[in-house]
């Protein structure tokens, strides 16, 4: 197929780096197609570095009160000629776009009258990357070679890394306190290193990063100091990456660092945990309940595997 294609990813950063492999696959199934990526302005730069899409939009999240916004989106997909839309995010807001880009254009997901519907009662069950495969399977696209993330990278000898240093995450969304390892485990674990680590995060992440780095006296703070390009290239040079159940985590596991995820009640690894060259995931009810020497004796499953 040639002509315009729109794929719809709106968020999170976790599901949309789950969805790399998809958007390798949509672009290699259509090699001469103009496609346009649908997504919210957190990762437009991120997906306007890769090699998948020709355009960028987002969509300005219009409420369904939000007539002039409504307005404004139903005039730019139907103006815009799509002949196939894949929607990835299979979410009730992406699904109504359906009416928006207009009849006859064939619709990938589950919107009420999909042309290439993805018909699985349990698409629910199944992991993130293995039911957006089956859809993509579903609509005429059988390869799905390792997407190529040398794209993922940035010039990151500003930030005073060690030759050799290990790589931690010990934020998570405020929202869901149940997803973080306590910060004191963490400097627990990076005081037993025989390396430096790194504490990556965004800028309300610092005290954890403080905490942690008192207690392993020689790493450096990289909270709010990497965008995504950047934490990818940091992904690549560490030994290892030790993360909460993160958008972050997500994006190193898939950069290729060998990374632990630690997991709590809040969500299932068997649906959507990170995959990668060499992941390991624990869970626990209760990360409080996670010991320091058991992500310990897994680093060391992981590191030497």
């Amino acid at each position: 197929m040639t002509g315009r294609i729109l794929v719809i990813k709106l968020a999170a950063l976790g599901d949309f780096v789950q969805a790399f492999e998809p958007f390798a696959a949509i672009r290699a199934h259509h090699p001469r197609a103009e496609i346009t990526l649908l997504t919210t302005p957190p990762y437009a730069e991120l997906a306007g570095r890769s090699p998948w899409f020709d355009r960028i939009w987002t969509d300005g999240r219009p409420g369904w009160g939000d007539l002039p916004g409504l307005w404004r989106l139903w005039r730019r997909l139907r103006g815009a000629g799509f002949a196939r839309v894949y929607d990835l995010q299979t979410s009730a807001r992406s699904s109504r776009y359906r009416w928006m880009v207009g009849d006859g254009v064939e619709w990938s997901g589950i919107a009420r009258g999909a042309s290439h519907p993805h018909a699985n009662p349990l698409r629910d069950l199944m992991h993130t990357i293995e039911r957006q495969r089956e859809q993509l399977e579903m609509a005429g696209i059988r390869e799905f070679p390792p997407p190529d993330l040398s794209w993922l990278d940035a010039d990151v000898s500003t930030l005073g890394l060690p030759p050799r240093f290990a790589l931690l995450v010990p934020g998570a969304s405020p929202q869901r306190p149940g997803k973080r390892w306590p910060a004191a485990h963490y400097a627990a674990l990076a005081a037993g290193l025989d390396l430096p680590v790194a504490v990556v995060g965004g800028p309300a992440e610092a005290p954890l990063a403080a905490g942690i780095l008192a207690a392993a006296p020689g790493g450096v703070d990289l909270t709010g100091r990497t965008g995504y390009a950047a934490l990818g290239a940091v992904a690549r040079r560490a030994a290892f990456a030790v993360g909460n159940d993160t958008g972050p985590t997500h994006l190193i596991a898939a950069a290729g660092c060998p990374t632990l995820v630690l997991f709590g009640p809040e969500s299932d690894p068997a649906l959507c945990a990170p995959r990668g060259r060499a992941v390991a995931v624990l869970q626990r009810e209760s990360l409080a309940r996670l010991a320091v020497a058991e992500a310990r004796a897994a680093l060391a499953g992981l590191v030497t595997a």
